[in-house]
C-alpha cells in the first residue's frame, strides 16, 4: 500500500492515480489517513457482490451521474436501475413541472424527428 499527502495529491494527481492501479492509496493530512485511492478498474473490489451497484447509486444519488451512465457502472439495464433507485426513495425523474414538460416536449421532438426516413443518397 502506498502513502501520498494531501499537497502531494494536490501537485501531480497522476503519480497517486497511476499507483492506486496496482495498490490502494493513502491520502494522509498531516500525517493522518484521511482518504483511500482505490483504482475502479481492480475487478478484486468492483467483483464484490452490490459494489458496483452501491458506487453508482451514490454518484446517482448525488447528482454526480446519469442515469445511463449509472446504469451502465451497475451493470444493469436502465429500467432495472431505475427501479433498485426507485425502491430506494431516490426520484427518477429530477426536477419540476415545467423542466419535466420540456424534457417530454424535447424527446417528442427527436422522436418525431427519428422515425422519419432517411433520403437515399
Amino acid at each position: 500500500m502506498k502513502a501520498v499527502t494531501v499537497r502531494e495529491l494536490r501537485n501531480d494527481p497522476s503519480t497517486a492515480l497511476r499507483e492506486a492501479r496496482t495498490d490502494p492509496v493513502i491520502v494522509l493530512d498531516r500525517d493522518r489517513p484521511e482518504a483511500v485511492l482505490i483504482h475502479l478498474s481492480d475487478d478484486s473490489l468492483l467483483g464484490e457482490p452490490g459494489i458496483r451497484l452501491a458506487i453508482a447509486t451514490a454518484l446517482y444519488r448525488s447528482e454526480s451521474l446519469s442515469l445511463g451512465r449509472a446504469a451502465e457502472i451497475s451493470r444493469l439495464p436502465v429500467a432495472d436501475f431505475m427501479r433498485h433507485v426507485s425502491q430506494l426513495g431516490i426520484p427518477v425523474i429530477r426536477g419540476d413541472a415545467a423542466t419535466l414538460k420540456e424534457d417530454i416536449e424535447t424527446f417528442a421532438q427527436w422522436e418525431k424527428a427519428s422515425s422519419r426516413p432517411t433520403p437515399a443518397r
